[in-house]
């Protein structure tokens, strides 16, 4: 993390600490990976309460009882220069059917109609691409997909929505965002996925990780029911 300077590093409460860059380039999924990987090692020490790394940013919090607080920020400056670069493991991808339009998909229309593009024209652009989970976050297992850049002017709605589904899936500012679990919202719902996402019972509950690819595969309304009530 050569590119992190102890000038990053600042205070944003009592007990926090928030790491980041001033600005993006054209190397925006090697500051993502490396600030992933800054995280792991942070977690690993053992030594802070929680660790949350963002696209381009970490944020540490740490037991104000155990350090005050230049001692906290000289610990985590010495993790960015010693923290060792991780081989980034591959996930695969993940192919999720999504059935676009309709009820599953409330602001697809409008959101065509912001790009200037017909409906076939938008789903052949979504499911013609790979995105990459960049972050987890927002709510459990919300997937922020990196990549969309032809919806890049897609604005967030006005009013967010207090219920969306699980399985949405959502366009702002070039990313797609996938819903894991129902709760409220602020993207602007283009489709759903029938896949489970999120299973308690299973030894990876949410199907989607930092790091995983992920294709869209346009399906009808039937076929949509079939595979939800399987």
């Amino acid at each position: 993390m050569k590119r992190v300077t102890a000038d990053a590093i600042r205070f944003a409460g009592d007990d926090l600490l928030h790491i980041a860059i001033d600005h993006a380039d054209d190397h925006a999924d090697d500051e993502t990976d490396a600030f992933q990987q800054l995280a792991a090692y942070l977690r690993d020490s053992g030594e802070w309460i929680e660790v949350v790394a963002g696209v381009s940013s970490c944020v540490v919090q740490f037991d104000n009882a155990r350090f005050d607080a230049p001692t906290a920020r000289s610990r985590v400056q010495r993790a960015v220069e010693t923290a060792p670069e991780r081989v980034a493991e591959d996930l695969g991808t993940v192919e999720l059917p999504v059935c676009y339009g309709g009820e599953l998909g409330p602001d697809f229309e409008a959101v065509c109609a912001e790009l200037g593009v017909d409906a076939e024209r938008f789903i052949a652009l979504h499911t013609g691409g790979e995105y990459r989970v960049d972050m987890i976050g927002f709510t459990p297992g919300f997937a922020y997909l990196g990549g969309f850049d032809a919806a890049a002017g897609v604005s967030r709605l006005a009013e967010p929505r207090l219920r969306i589904e699980a399985g949405s899936i959502g366009i702002a500012a070039g990313r797609s965002g996938v819903y894991a679990l129902a709760g409220p919202g602020g993207w602007p719902v283009v489709g759903r996925s029938p896949v489970t996402l999120f299973d308690p019972q299973a030894s990876e509950p949410f199907r989607l990780h930092y790091g995983m690819r992920v294709r869209f595969r346009a399906i009808g309304k039937r076929e949509y029911d079939e595979i939800s009530t399987r």
